[in-house]
């Protein structure tokens, strides 16, 4: 008579292997996991834009050296903060995604590829806008001849001197 051990196909460490609980996640751990994830990362996103835009709102006073009455530079130089900020954190989602895949998390980790490509297309469309805004055309310099009649400057304009 033979052993039922036996009848297994494989080796021992393979049937062994075989009887062990998987390592992957179980029931809807995978989405629960998945979308805190994402949550998490909505919150840090909405804390870098509040961060971003109160530096913003500070970089004039420093272009100026803080001085109120200073006009803007002539050629004001491109902030690239938030550009740096939005690739970071595209990549750290990015590198999330390769490590949840890798460990068997597919729903997490497809929920993060999703979430790169997003921020990557923000990345992208942010960094197109910027080439193609170019500063406004500086108003004519042409002063016109003083008002005679001793109105004001929009009077005299309308009356031919």
């Amino acid at each position: 008579m033979t052993r039922p051990e036996s009848r297994l196909p494989g080796r021992p460490d393979e049937r062994a292997a075989s009887r062990q609980p998987s390592s992957g996640p179980g029931g809807c751990a995978d989405l629960l996991a998945g979308a805190l994830l994402v949550a998490a990362e909505a919150a840090a996103g909405a804390l870098l834009t509040l961060w971003l835009a109160v530096r913003g709102l500070t970089r004039p006073h420093e272009a100026t050296g803080g001085k109120v009455s200073a006009p803007p530079p002539a050629d004001p130089v491109p902030d690239w903060v938030p550009m740096a900020v939005l690739a970071a954190l595209a990549l750290l989602v990015a590198c999330v995604a390769a490590v949840l895949l890798r460990s068997g998390w597919y729903w997490s980790g497809g929920m993060q590829v999703a979430v790169a490509v997003a921020l990557c297309a923000a990345l992208l469309a942010s960094a197109l806008e910027g080439d193609s805004h170019h500063p406004p055309e500086p108003a004519p310099t042409w002063d016109s001849p003083p008002c005679r009649s001793g109105g004001d400057n929009g009077e005299c304009a309308h009356s031919g001197g």
